[in-house]
């Protein structure tokens, strides 16, 4: 099914809905405009069904951003004001987002009549989401910092029971095709194991800031990975215990490129000689855009002019290359923090990249070894968070390293490893080009962090 919105509904007001989301989503973990001075406007509204649920999109202008955010409420009708109370000894509903009349009005996101109605409007594999799933069982992931995700179970079953799949609302809205639903389901189609798999998803149509009717996906649903643990989180505990990460990051080796495998069977491949748009190609686009992220780094932090004359060094020796490899799908946000360790083996989780970055930026074809460089910047992360430092945190990382790199090389038929080739060279660069940018994000958020990703271009230049 596929929802196409209204201006609005009779029983919410434009005006009254509109100022209850302005004080209400500066609260909200997902809310993309913290800090700063936005304008929200309720512009349309989903019903997804006729009696109590309700998604209103709220459009969010600040600085150069401009988007679209979904908000799913759960209206319910109260006894006519002036007739009720409310107990001031009683805390406030902190899933409330106020009242209109005799409405009050609730985060839909894990309430059982949003989920019930979204399972019942959802399409999936097999023409329809599974119909066995229980919301008055859900469970709401807390700590997501762009969607919310809502954990469900079979119905019938006891609350300790496995759950079986895990719906992501997607608070920002895009036209067109979402990368972390149709990248899973193309994986899957192609019969790569190594994402969850996908059950069940929801398409919307909405007016787009020219009034132009476009379609989107509202959110996904995916096979629940029982029993996993963070790769972060993994990590970092085992670097904090000293224990070598070596065998899972070689795991991980093999999953990454069995991934991009799949994703070339999946979506196919293209010349890295094709112009991407911005008058370069090859090796000479990924020198260029090395040089750009240097100069845009150290206008911020200016403990990087230093390295000046070893990155231009590296861009120039990425320019001279004859060639590089074919660009494909990737992931494109690789790192620890998308991976689950489940039953001694890993799996790969989303794929939306980041969601206040233009869909055709999301979705390009990319060269294969962005995604190891990302990975690769991570376990620095882990060993620093889990608690090594210097000889110790280098040690530890590298060896994580050359276990990913040499098992990598072994299923993908590359050289990464002995740092022989042109694929080696580009990995350098690309993981240079997250290095900067992670400076200038330390810089701006944590700056006792800066040193990780120093130690990072010391070995990476030296």
């Amino acid at each position: 099914m596929t929802l196409t919105a209204t201006a609005g509904s009779a029983d919410l007001p434009l005006v009254p809905l509109t100022e209850l989301v302005r004080t209400w989503l500066p609260t909200r973990r997902w809310y993309p405009a913290k800090g700063t001075e936005a304008q929200l406007d309720v512009v349309a509204t989903l019903l997804l069904d006729d009696e109590a649920v309700r998604i209103p999109l709220v459009r969010v202008r600040f600085g150069s951003v401009d988007t679209l955010l979904q908000v799913p409420l759960v209206l319910e009708r109260l006894a006519p004001s002036g007739t009720a109370q409310a107990d001031p000894s009683q805390p406030v509903d902190p899933d409330t987002v106020g009242r209109i009349g005799d409405l009050l009005l609730l985060d839909g996101t894990g309430h059982p009549a949003f989920l019930r109605a979204w399972l019942a409007a959802a399409d999936g594999p097999d023409g329809r989401a599974p119909t066995d799933l229980d919301p008055t069982t859900a469970r709401v992931i807390t700590g997501e910092q762009s969607n919310t995700s809502v954990v469900l179970r079979r119905a019938g079953e006891e609350l300790q029971a496995p759950a079986v799949g895990i719906l992501k609302v997607f608070r920002t809205l895009a036209a067109g095709p979402n990368p972390d639903v149709d990248v899973p389901r193309r994986l899957v189609e192609v019969g790569w194991d190594g994402v969850p798999a996908p059950l069940g998803w929801l398409v919307g149509r909405w007016p787009d800031a020219d009034g132009q009717l476009v379609e989107g996906y509202l959110g996904a649903l995916s096979a629940f990975v029982p029993a996993a643990r963070d790769g972060f989180e993994l990590a970092c505990e085992l670097a904090g215990a000293g224990a070598p990460f070596d065998d899972a990051a070689g795991q991980l080796g093999t999953l990454i490129a069995g991934m991009h495998d799949a994703l070339v069977r999946g979506f196919g491949a293209e010349p890295s000689s094709a112009d991407d748009g911005d008058g370069a190609a090859g090796p000479e686009q990924v020198a260029r855009q090395l040089e750009d992220r240097f100069a845009w780094a150290a206008e911020s932090v200016p403990a990087l002019q230093e390295y000046g004359d070893a990155v231009h060094g590296v861009a120039a020796r990425v320019r001279a290359l004859p060639d590089a490899p074919p660009r494909q799908r990737v992931h494109g946000d690789l790192h620890l923090g998308q991976v689950l360790r489940s039953a001694d083996r890993w799996v790969v989780t989303d794929f939306e990249g980041e969601p206040l970055a233009p869909l055709a930026m999301r979705t390009r074809p990319d060269l294969a070894v962005r995604d190891v460089a990302g990975m690769l910047r991570s376990f620095d992360y882990a060993a620093a968070v889990g608690g090594l430092h210097h000889e110790a945190a280098h040690a530890w990382s590298g060896a994580a390293r050359d276990a990913l790199l040499v098992r990598y090389d072994a299923t993908a038929g590359t050289s990464l490893a002995t740092g022989s080739g042109s694929s080696a060279l580009l990995l350098t660069a690309l993981e240079l080009d997250k290095a900067l940018y992670e400076a200038v994000y330390e810089q701006r958020n944590r700056p006792d962090w800066l040193h990780i990703p120093l130690a990072g271009l010391d070995r990476l230049l030296r």
